[in-house]
């Protein structure tokens, strides 16, 4: 995983809005036609939401590493691998996909692909193995950016993740005869201490969805 890239790229981003606060400005066009069911706090809701969108773009190349270092230590690589390779292809190589956008909102773009990503495979493993293969709930975070980023190109972006998860993931990667032994792996203490470490963020940073 070359995490290393998109940690570089999240720093010249990051210096792109301490220059410009580009996006600290456009947050705050956009907070009065966020959805009733977003809940921020009565007070200092731009900065609460920039301070989100910060670390939900800063969470990506951990959330990588981590998933890559469970996936080391479960002997599941060959399944996980892939799925980690795409989440960082989208995150350093999608510039066509994004382009017109740059500094931190740019990153919110590709930071929505990669967990969006994260969260469709998740739904594939409960279909198969009946849990998810990280237990990382993002479902609030995810629908949060996508409000953020814009109905119309949110859609194209999650259009991109079901086909690429479509085309990796069918039925037929699932029908092995080591199935079992990999279930197993899946459900072991080692794999739920890793994954116990990464909370709900949105709570964290004081944001909630009403549903």
């Amino acid at each position: 995983m070359n995490t290393a890239a998109i940690r570089a790229q999240i720093l010249c981003a990051q210096t792109h809005e301490a220059t410009t606060g580009l996006l600290a400005k456009h947050l705050a066009t956009q907070l009065p036609q966020l959805h009733a069911a977003i809940e921020l706090p009565e007070f200092d809701k731009n900065e609460v939401m920039t301070r989100f969108v910060s670390a939900y773009i800063e969470q990506v190349p951990d959330l990588l590493d981590a998933a890559n270092d469970v996936a080391q230590k479960a002997g599941i690589e060959s399944q996980i691998t892939p799925v980690l390779r795409i989440a960082e292809h989208y995150f350093t190589d999608a510039q066509e996909l994004l382009k017109g956008h740059e500094g931190l909102e740019a990153l919110l773009d590709e930071a929505y692909l990669a967990h969006r990503l994260v969260e469709e495979v998740n739904d594939v493993y409960i279909k198969h193995f009946g849990q998810p293969l990280i237990p990382l709930d993002t479902t609030v975070a995810n629908i949060i950016a996508h409000q953020l980023i814009g109905e119309a190109f949110a859609n194209q972006l999650d259009e991109a993740v079901h086909h690429a998860v479509d085309e990796m993931l069918d039925d037929e990667n699932f029908a092995l005869e080591t199935v079992e032994a990999y279930r197993k792996k899946l459900v072991s203490p080692a794999t739920g201490t890793a994954w116990s470490q990464w909370p709900c963020m949105s709570k964290q940073l004081g944001i909630g969805l009403t549903l």
